[in-house]
């Protein structure tokens, strides 16, 4: 049977941000991208936090995509518990990106919106139980390793 909610996202372990300067030649995207993770961090520290990016939520309505499809894009971060086993706490920014639904009125969407982040919980502790998360963690970390051991430089440690 089909998901009823299909959820993607790429997920930055904030403890893995190394540098909070964004390299002088970054594009006006990536400098935005550095700067929203400046600011999640400024808020949420980095201790059993994660952030979200690249990141969407469809809801199917119906059973065709052409009548009662919605879909929303999320960025933000994730807190879990002091074992990043469960997803605590949800902060998002989450915008209608599309829709096929000609019924769809504001109160709906709003709804929608706080739909959006229990759903990314629920995925979030899928996403770590699936192992997922301490793959995640441990590539960046590798990757951290190797560009300190090259002496290079990837700004924000990215």
């Amino acid at each position: 049977m089909d998901q009823r909610v299909d959820i993607e996202f790429e997920c930055l372990p904030l403890r893995s941000v190394g540098r909070l300067d964004v390299p002088i030649d970054a594009s006006p995207g990536f400098r935005a991208f550095c700067e929203r993770v400046k600011r999640a961090i400024e808020k949420h520290g980095t201790h059993n936090a994660y952030y979200l990016h690249h990141a969407r939520c469809v809801y199917r309505l119906t059973n065709d995509d052409r009548i009662g499809l919605l879909e929303f894009a999320f960025e933000g971060t994730v807190l879990t518990d002091a074992e990043d086993r469960k997803a605590l706490h949800a902060d998002l920014d989450v915008a209608l990106h599309r829709e096929t639904c000609d019924w769809l009125t504001k109160p709906v969407v709003a709804w929608f919106r706080e739909t959006v982040t229990r759903a990314v919980l629920v995925e979030f502790d899928r996403f770590a139980e699936a192992g997922d998360l301490r793959r995640t963690v441990e590539r960046i970390e590798r990757l951290q390793h190797e560009s300190d051991a090259r002496g290079g430089y990837l700004g924000m440690g990215l």
